[in-house]
């Protein structure tokens, strides 16, 4: 049943979305966009998909800190849904770039600083993943799996952000001495889709992850029931 205080943002992910995927390919563009011509309405999808990732990985990493300070389990399923929903955000977000670099790189992926970080990150966030499958002890399953949250999210930042800032030789645009997308919205146009779809896709994505962790809490209510009725029962 929907829960009338969390309405709001359900319909505002839908409407933004929305207007995301459709102004988006409506809107003029700059002209002056080189290489990327109509590929770069891409920067409403691929860009936004890695923002809200970083967001909500970023909301899990506080619930696994929280969940180390003061273990419950409300706590750790939020950490572990947010975390396999960033997971899963980050791989769209992964799989438009590589479409969009095969339209203007003729490869979809290359040998590039920023690239090399994505694969290590996501690669380190899928131990994660593999972590909650092969523990079958919930208490120490939930603490090992905060314990690396805690510690591979700060890592990930410093490899698909600061890292490749620090580089000369990365192609990858915002990165080392490349070109930055600001740089070709001689317009108001990008801007008027961009943010809005960071937002959108945040939100909708939020809103993946909440249905998640209240099936996962349900799930765990109710095993808890059944194991109670059988120990009054016996």
């Amino acid at each position: 049943m929907l829960r009338i205080p969390n309405a709001w943002y359900k319909i505002l992910a839908v409407l933004i979305v929305g207007y995301s995927l459709i102004y988006g390919m409506l809107i003029n563009l700059p002209t002056d966009v080189g290489i990327l011509d109509e590929t770069i309405r891409n920067l409403f999808y691929h860009v936004p998909m890695w923002f809200g990732m970083m967001l909500i990985l970023a909301a899990a990493w506080v619930n696994s800190i929280i969940y180390l300070n003061k273990p419950t389990q409300k706590r750790d399923v939020y950490a572990t849904e947010l975390t396999n929903v960033g997971i899963l955000m980050g791989f769209c977000g992964l799989f438009t770039g590589m479409f969009w670099a095969y339209n203007t790189w003729g490869t979809p992926w290359t040998n590039d600083p920023k690239l090399n970080g994505v694969a290590a990150g996501m690669a380190m966030y899928l131990g994660y993943w593999l972590m909650g499958r092969s523990i079958n002890d919930p208490e120490k399953r939930a603490r090992l799996q905060a314990v690396f949250n805690v510690f591979i999210f700060p890592l990930f930042i410093s490899l698909i952000y600061v890292m490749p800032k620090l580089s000369q030789f990365s192609i990858h645009p915002g990165s080392g001495e490349s070109v930055n997308f600001k740089t070709y919205n001689n317009t108001n146009n990008i801007q008027h889709v961009f943010y809005p779809a960071v937002i959108g896709w945040t939100l909708l994505f939020v809103w993946i992850a909440e249905l998640r962790a209240r099936t996962t809490l349900l799930l765990y209510n109710k095993k808890n029931e059944e194991s109670f009725s059988k120990h009054i029962i016996s």
